[in-house]
């Protein structure tokens, strides 16, 4: 199986939360996992703004940086080709997105991912519209 975690997903892999374990079987069980390139600084930025709220210490954050540099290696990681950037505007097209989700579903779509998971049921919405089989975690 080919499977796709978007930024919520991924992010589930260091800190436990709702979906946790869902995403740890998903990513278990996977042939091939792929992210796209956003989900690095986006994981960074959640982790720095979990920091700021003292839901996170800095020895974790250190932990999860390290964790996430070791997952990228072993992960396929898609960029923001052109493809992935005409298949955004389709996704903004169909329903109310943020843009960055847009890029996470398109990278999804050029991918051709047989699971895509995620944590936003806006992107959730709009990805079953664009053909991905999605499940929310």
């Amino acid at each position: 199986m080919r499977l796709f975690l978007d930024s919520s997903a991924l992010a589930k892999r260091f800190i436990t939360e709702k979906g946790t374990e869902t995403v740890i079987e998903k990513c278990s069980t996977a042939d091939e996992i792929a992210v796209s390139v956003l989900c690095i600084p986006e994981v960074i930025s959640a982790c720095n703004r979990l920091i700021r709220e003292d839901k996170l210490t800095v020895e974790q954050y250190e932990w999860i940086k390290q964790e996430l540099k070791s997952d990228i290696e072993q992960l396929t990681v898609v960029d923001l080709v052109q493809e992935v950037i005409q298949t955004s505007i389709e996704c903004l097209e169909k329903g109310s997105i943020r843009t960055l989700d847009a890029l996470h579903i398109a990278s999804a779509v050029e991918y051709g991912c047989d699971l895509f998971l995620t944590a936003d049921s806006r992107q959730c919405c709009i990805s079953e519209q664009m053909g991905l089989k999605v499940q929310l975690v």
